[in-house]
């Protein structure tokens, strides 16, 4: 049987989502969909148990003849060539520091050693699935950025992330770069609008869902939709502009409430001389699903080899 199928594995701070992609057309297989919470606190062996059950599930749903294997997308510090895990000093996943993934998920899915698993960084999962058929298709260099949790961000030129060179940051992201009195990520983030709302008012919100349907009755959370609009522009403009971007996509729950701030936004990065499209993902989670799977294309696996050393 032609083996066209591979294995999309999303790795959440709390939960994996995984399916079948059939790489001859791109595609997500929806019937093959899985997710599962997971207790990032859990035991090593208990956390690689539930994403081994998600992705058994998946497989007893395909042809197991035609799957060329298994690719995660997976938050770091990561060893992406070697699947060991050095994540640490975060409240997720600490418990499988050091441990090889990647022989992990074999042993426990009793998988031979030559079946392919294989790994990248998850936001750049992200944009290499817009990139590969998504909002990306049809242009060459693309930014994407991941607005939820922390900020997630990514470069590719022609569907490859681009990690190092003059014209991205280190590592290929903006997250660890220094802003106000800490870094990017402290202030382009749920934590950020959560913190804010609560100095100003006293009142603690769950997300920035509860946020975004106060807006237009709260002059706060107004006024707080419009300083994260015009502070990310003026943010992110230099790099976009160095990179010469074509488009920027954004993703990642904060995205639900573009609405809110979208306009500030783009009006703010045409002012910092950045004119490009600007616009929303449309595959969401799917995108990394599509992005870890095509690490089994056998020419983007080709080229994309250089890079995940320096995720």
């Amino acid at each position: 049987m032609n083996k066209n199928l591979a294995i999309g594995a999303d790795i959440g701070g709390s939960h994996i989502s995984c399916a079948a992609v059939d790489l001859s057309t791109n595609r997500v297989l929806r019937e093959t969909l899985v997710g599962k919470e997971v207790n990032n606190q859990a035991q090593a062996f208990q956390i690689i148990s539930v994403w081994s059950d998600a992705v058994a599930e998946t497989l007893s749903k395909v042809p197991a003849d035609s799957v060329k294997g298994i690719g995660f997308a997976m938050p770091g510090p990561f060893d992406y060539v070697k699947g060991i895990s050095y994540i640490k000093g975060v409240a997720k996943y600490e418990n499988l520091y050091g441990f090889n993934i990647g022989d992990a998920i074999l042993s426990s899915l009793e998988m031979p050693e030559d079946f392919g698993v294989r790994f990248m960084n998850d936001v750049s999962g992200f944009a290499v699935g817009e990139a590969t058929a998504g909002k990306g298709v049809g242009y060459d260099r693309v930014m994407c950025v991941t607005l939820g949790t922390g900020l997630g961000s990514a470069f590719t030129g022609n569907k490859i992330p681009i990690v190092d060179g003059p014209d991205v940051p280190k590592l290929g992201c903006v997250y660890y770069i220094p802003y106000e009195k800490g870094i990017a990520d402290d202030y382009f983030s749920t934590r950020w609008f959560i913190g804010k709302y609560k100095e100003l008012t006293g009142k603690e919100l769950k997300g920035v869902k509860e946020l975004a349907a106060l807006a237009g009755k709260d002059k706060i959370a107004d006024g707080l939709f419009t300083k994260f609009g015009n502070d990310l522009a003026v943010f992110l403009a230099p790099y976009l502009k160095k990179f010469s971007a074509e488009i920027l996509i954004i993703g990642g729950n904060i995205s639900f409430a573009y609405d809110r701030f979208g306009s500030v936004f783009e009006k703010q990065l045409r002012k910092e001389g950045w004119t490009e499209k600007v616009t929303l993902s449309e595959l969401k989670e799917d995108a990394a699903l599509l992005g870890s799977a095509f690490l089994f294309d056998e020419s983007f696996w080709r080229d994309v080899q250089h890079a995940l050393p320096l995720m």
